[in-house]
């Protein structure tokens, strides 16, 4: 079987990220293993980051423990060592032998493990910028110090990226500036340009820039070809997400790959090269 790393479409490759971890549908979500098999086979993975009790980083998307994990409450009041006691909740809400990672203990699987160098690991922070004080952003930067040429750090929050960014010499960036309000002002507007250079300008030296992947072929859909205006500006795009590979999905995966985005996020890479690869 081919290994779910990109698809080749007349002359351009675009990746396929392995969303939280995921090689296929029916994987549970942040676990190590999968992380590691994606990053030896140099593929590109998601996880998502919160902040701890102890101004350490969880690999969560949730703010709370309750759905994903064995534990309860909010991340920002369970201590390091508390979270890694915890199991993860496999897709049907059982617990699983997986226990939850913290940031430092991903990047230490990544050190003692095989990393390919076309690898990149997204570090997806899910909070904002108030939340990273001196420990927080300290922390980070230990962290992921020894491996941080295969990782990019993202978020919503251009400042948060900074500060970031800011402590990690040579971190690469992404920002994702999918905002709905302000991309149905731009669509009604005719300003799908500005949206644009508003992102670029938003985060500078920005190597990613995530999209939903509505917004991508909405403005296709109003005559603006919105992967080529950033890629004017030297941005790839990754248009997010496609949650699994059906009858349903594929004309969308295939206009995406017709538009050119530079990477397509999704929960069964296995799945979507099977489907349009």
């Amino acid at each position: 079987m081919t290994d779910p790393i990109y698809i080749e479409r007349n002359g351009h490759r675009t990746w396929l990220k392995w969303h939280r971890g995921r090689r296929r549908l029916s994987d549970p979500v942040f676990t190590g293993e999968r992380i590691l098999e994606a990053m030896r086979l140099g593929a590109s993975v998601e996880v998502d980051l919160v902040v701890t009790g102890d101004k350490g980083m969880a690999v969560l998307h949730d703010l709370t423990l309750d759905r994903e994990t064995t534990g309860q409450g909010p991340v920002a009041a369970a201590s390091d060592a508390m979270i890694r006691e915890l199991q993860l909740r496999g897709n049907d809400g059982a617990p699983i032998a997986d226990k939850v990672m913290l940031l430092d203990d991903l990047c230490a699987l990544m050190a003692a493990g095989s990393v390919h160098p076309d690898a990149l690991l997204q570090l997806d922070y899910k909070e904002d910028e108030t939340v990273l004080d001196a420990a927080a952003i300290a922390k980070f930067a230990r962290a992921i110090g020894p491996v941080a040429r295969n990782m990019i750090v993202s978020s919503g929050s251009a400042a948060a990226v900074k500060l970031l960014t800011g402590a990690v010499p040579g971190m690469r960036s992404g920002f994702d500036p999918s905002d709905e309000a302000r991309f149905r002002a731009a669509i009604a507007g005719g300003t799908l340009q500005g949206f644009v250079d508003d992102a670029v300008a938003a985060l500078d030296g920005t190597d990613l820039i995530y999209l939903y992947w509505e917004i991508v072929t909405k403005s296709a859909d109003a005559g603006f070809d919105m992967v080529a205006a950033f890629h004017q500006h030297g941005k790839r795009i990754d248009a997010w997400t496609i949650r699994e590979a059906s009858a349903a999905t594929k004309p969308v995966v295939e206009r995406l790959l017709a538009l050119k985005v530079d990477q397509i996020t999704t929960d069964d890479p296995e799945g979507l090269l099977a489907l349009v690869g």
